[in-house]
Order: C-alpha cells, then structure tokens, then sequence
C-alpha cells in the first residue's frame, strides 16, 4: 500500500529524516520505534505533507504522493492523528466529528453517510456520544485522543497515521484506545503506521516495525523478533541502557 524511499526531509539547515525508507502493506500495523528526536514524527508528518520531503519518493496506492498538499493526502487516504491530540477545544465533540468529513461535504457526499460514519465513531467510543454536546476543550485527556482518533477516521483513510496515541493517558484508558486499534485492523482493515513511547505495547500489537535513531532506520523487522532482539531491548524495552548502535 504504502512505499517511502530515500526521504529527506529537513526543518531549516537540520537533517531531520535521512535516507529513510519504509513499506506498509495493507491491513497491516508497523510500529515506528525510537528515541525522542529521532524522527518518528517526522516520518508521519512528512507523508500527511505537513514537513514535505526534499528529496526522495512516497508511493500510495500506485500514486505519487510526496508533492501533494496535505488535503489532497486526505483525499487520497491518509489521515493522521497528531500527537497532543489538538483536538479543537472551542467546539463541541459533534463538530469536531464533522470537521473531519469537511472534503467529503465539499465532494457532495450525501450527509445521511456521514451521520452514519458519526454513529460508527460513537460505537467505537460510547463516551463521546455521551459528550457530543460538550466543548473539546473540556473533555480529558482520554477523551481527547479518542476524539482525535474519531474526527481522522471520519475522513475514511485507508492509512492512519497514529502520532503517541497513549501518551500522558491512565493505563485503563490506553487498553481501550488500543482495542480499538486492533479492532480497526481487524474488523475494518485498516492500515496503521503506529508511532508510541511504549516501545513493548506497540511491538506487541504490530505485525511488523522499524526503530529510528537521529533521523535513519537502524533496525527493522517482524514485531515478535524486535521484542526479542538484544539492541532494542537493552535501548527501548527497559533492559539495561546501551548505545544502539554498538555491535
């Protein structure tokens, strides 16, 4: 589904994504892995267009897709849950629901359709039917990124990129969250680009991942040898701390 090769992609003068190339194949979860700074959020935000890549090529679907402003990457779709959430807090959670079909309402799509795909969204979270009526801005924190994660799945990407989806969340909330990424993949086939701090739980639930170090892959693999692999454990599974790159 998904062929990025060679991206380079900078802020200003510094160096950010180097070289870097991934796959993902449909119906898939990939963990992206690493340090803080290492580029995992570079990578998301490089293929939704928002930090577009100097050089190098990202094929979607047979299309290339790396000189396209972000809302022809909805429309295409790619659809990204920022991390921090940025819900928007001055309006309700309907609106923040509606906001993200806004391509759809401008293609004519029937507003029965999307009524629909709200229903579906309060199915996956009950609490935010409850909350409908009430300002983003005052839900909490799990509340939030469930929110987040609704408003991108209204767009109906066949990608979804998921920027720290657990981060700051109690760990009740965080099991929920990631049942209903398993349950998007499962279910609904969704393809999934995971970036988490929780380097385990995301190798837990991914098919496959990539760890990320100053901006390049490192590593790369099945999830279950990741979990298994000396380097990454000693660097992101809680063993003993080492510089990753001593081999």
């Amino acid at each position: 589904m998904l062929k990025v090769k060679n991206i380079n992609t900078y802020y200003g003068k510094v160096h950010a994504l180097k070289n870097v190339s991934i796959h993902l194949n449909e119906k898939e979860i990939v963990a992206l892995i690493g340090a803080n700074g290492a580029g995992k959020s570079t990578i998301l935000n490089t293929l939704s267009g928002i930090t577009p890549a100097r050089s190098g090529s990202i094929e979607f679907n047979g299309e290339l897709v790396q000189s396209l402003p972000p809302d022809r990457i909805v429309k295409a779709g790619i659809s990204q849950v920022p991390e921090g959430r940025q819900v928007f807090k001055g309006l309700s959670v309907a609106d923040n629901l509606e906001l993200g079909a806004y391509l759809r309402f401008c293609a004519g799509e029937s507003k029965e359709k999307i009524r629909q795909d709200t229903r579906h969204i309060y199915e996956l979270f009950p609490r935010l039917e409850e909350r409908r009526k009430q300002m983003a801005g005052t839900l909490s924190g799990g509340e939030q990124q469930m929110l987040s994660i609704g408003r991108a799945l209204m767009a109906r990407p066949k990608l979804l990129l998921l920027d720290e989806p657990s981060m700051g969340l109690a760990p009740l909330v965080v099991q929920e969250i990631f049942a209903v990424i398993e349950r998007l993949r499962v279910q609904e086939g969704t393809t999934i680009l995971l970036v988490e701090q929780n380097a385990k739980a995301a190798l837990k639930m991914a098919d496959r991942g990539y760890v990320l170090e100053t901006g390049k892959v490192i590593i790369e693999g099945n999830a279950s040898d990741l979990l298994e692999n000396p380097e990454v454990q000693r660097a992101y599974l809680g063993k003993e701390k080492k510089e990753i790159w001593e081999r």
